[in-house]
């Protein structure tokens, strides 16, 4: 007989939880709870996130059919559906999001590479807007009949994990977010062209730090220097003042503009940068690599539960976030502590319908075969975690 642990409770082994009661203690998420704990609420939101379930009605269901296997899980024997509900509704967020930046850190740490063989590490900012009913979400009124919340994110290109996350409703424009990215000294940031943000450029630039960011195509701005003997695909390499009052206050100085052309899409990129000890090609290659977070986006979406939320409160869906921001980086870590030759959506099939088996960890991923894998994941599947 297979006396091993349940495999959701060896995938829980891999967390810390004597540093997840530090913040609980820190926000007296227990004070005066008996036993539905904030360790087991955390571990009820992962096992609902890593098991696919739509609604908190059936997390409940699948929990109550497996009631008996509960306590070794390590759920509790006290979950209901009005439990989680009230957790979810009453308890203080910032205990999960801490733990949730903890586990981001963790997770880099673990994953640390150079790719891009820079000095800095390489981010892209970017959001992903998650569409709400407002009569249900009356808190997160995006336009007068339609609701909605962003998720900004600072994405870590090189070890695929978001370094910084920060939730607003859907009417706060992407650019606003940009004075909340901590900036870290000689690193790189990416952005789009709605980031077009000249004072948080500067505040990038004065922090000896870099950008790389999508000029808008009614940027007003004078030619000062140009760059002969350009490679191919490189138009314009050139310094630049900008010569709209309002942009040259909030940037006083020259920056660097690049006009590229990629032949494979047939179109035409201008960006602006303040890193002029990269060539030209380099600039277009990191912008290039920011469509990781738009696979990352997509993958969060598809694989966690973060499109239809098991509360209605503000408090609950930040929980919810956090949760799947903390089983996101858990299956990182797993990744990387057994080395599985998987891919993610392998490993997220394999554990959405193991977690109450008692098949060792690395039995699973070794025995488990999954027979025309391409045809069935496509090339339009995320591709996280695969260097």
């Amino acid at each position: 007989m297979n006396h091993s642990k349940y495999v959701f409770a060896q995938l829980t082994s891999f967390l810390n939880r004597s540093q997840f009661n530090d913040y609980v203690r820190k926000y007296h998420g227990d004070k005066y709870v008996k036993h539905f704990t904030c360790w087991n609420q955390l571990l009820t939101l992962m096992f609902g996130q890593l098991g696919n379930r739509e609604s908190l009605r059936d997390l409940i269901t699948i929990i109550e059919a497996h009631h008996q296997k509960c306590y070794h899980l390590g759920l509790g024997k006290h979950v209901t559906r009005s439990n989680l509900a009230k957790a979810n509704t009453n308890r203080d967020y910032r205990i999960f999001e801490d733990f949730a930046y903890y586990l981001v850190s963790e997770a880099r740490r673990k994953r640390a590479t150079d790719i891009f063989n820079l000095d800095g590490n390489v981010y892209a900012f970017d959001s992903t807007t998650i569409s709400l009913c407002l009569d249900v979400f009356w808190w997160a009124k995006f336009r007068k009949h339609k609701g909605g919340i962003k998720i900004h994110t600072l994405y870590d290109q090189e070890t695929q994990i978001p370094a910084f996350f920060h939730i607003t409703t859907a009417s706060v424009h992407d650019s606003k977010a940009m004075k909340d990215i901590p900036i870290e000294t000689g690193a790189y940031y990416i952005f789009d062209r709605g980031y077009n943000n000249f004072k948080e450029l500067y505040r990038i630039h004065r922090a000896e730090s870099f950008f790389v960011v999508r000029a808008k195509s009614n940027l007003q701005y004078k030619c000062i220097k140009w760059r002969r003997r350009l490679p191919k695909g490189i138009l314009t390499d050139a310094e630049i003042e900008l010569t709209i009052y309002g942009s040259q206050k909030g940037y006083p100085e020259h920056l660097r503009l690049v006009r590229f052309f990629d032949e494979e899409q047939g179109r035409e990129f201008m960006f602006l940068t303040n890193a002029t000890e990269l060539t030209a090609l380099q600039v277009a290659d990191l912008y290039k690599n920011r469509w990781q977070i738009e696979l990352f986006f997509k993958w969060l979406k598809q694989h966690l539960k973060i499109k239809k939320f098991w509360g209605t409160t503000e408090n609950a869906v930040r929980i919810q976030i956090y949760s799947a921001i903390c089983a996101y980086c858990l299956v990182a870590i797993v990744q990387h502590d057994m080395r599985l030759d998987r891919s993610t959506y392998e490993v997220l099939q394999i554990l959405s319908m193991s977690l109450t088996d008692t098949t060792h960890l690395k039995d699973l991923f070794d025995k488990t075969i999954f027979k025309n894998d391409k045809d069935r994941s496509g090339s339009g599947e995320p591709n996280l975690f695969n260097f």
